[in-house]
């Protein structure tokens, strides 16, 4: 961002008006740079916050796939135990 460099003739500024005017531009400028520097590395943070968010629910699905597997596992042995009951008792 550039400033025009060329003050209107009819400018009633004195020159440390002007020096004044365009160090205070300077500090504005730099302040949007840094503040503009800042917006882009929270966003990379909360890209990074993302991705291991999604990163935790792929484990998350996979723990949960496991238990629904352990489940089928106790019910096919419950199930084999309670046909191990019936052959008990009803065996001579």
């Amino acid at each position: 961002m550039e400033t025009p460099s060329k003050q209107p003739e009819s400018s009633s500024m004195t020159r440390e008006e002007e020096e004044e005017m365009q160090h205070d531009i300077s500090k504005l400028q730099d302040q949007v740079q840094q503040i503009s520097l800042s917006l882009k590395v929270n966003e990379a943070k909360m890209n990074g916050m993302e991705t291991n968010m999604n990163g935790m629910q792929v484990k998350m699905d996979d723990v949960e796939a496991k238990i629904d597997c352990v489940e089928a596992k106790m019910n096919g042995m419950d199930a084999k135990m309670n046909g191990m009951d019936g052959a008990i008792f009803q065996s001579p």
